[in-house]
């Protein structure tokens, strides 16, 4: 089992950035490939960062890309995910997710997950 726990969120203006933290516990946090998925009301979850083990591999939703950066600290076991330029669209609950080998970086599927952190941009 890995427990996930997200801090960072908030509301911030439209321009402004934030710094999403996901603390792991349990199994070998290193072994694992982490995501960040938000949802918006009413819609769907989504993957907007994931991150390989190493940290060699990243990719990023078209929708973040060269606005988010997401990396990872394993001796601290935690992954951030840095978010800059916020737009009102990029509100939502923010996810951290995690599986040892999802078939797709973006898509999953995941295996454990955080309880989620509110980001609120204002326009």
């Amino acid at each position: 089992q890995v427990q996930l726990v997200e801090s960072g969120g908030g509301l911030v203006q439209a321009g402004g950035s934030l710094r999403l933290s996901c603390a792991a516990s349990g199994r070998t946090f290193s072994h694992y490939v982490v995501a960040w998925v938000r949802q918006a009301p009413g819609k769907e979850r989504d993957a907007v960062a994931t991150i390989s083990w190493s940290g060699d591999t990243v990719v990023y939703a078209d929708s973040v890309k060269g606005r988010f950066t997401i990396s990872r600290d394993n001796a601290k076991n935690t992954v951030y995910l840095q978010m800059n330029s916020l737009k009102p669209e990029d509100t939502a609950v923010y996810y951290c997710a995690a599986a040892q080998s999802p078939p797709n970086l973006l898509t999953g599927p995941f295996h454990y997950w955080g309880q989620g952190t509110q980001v609120t941009v204002s326009s």
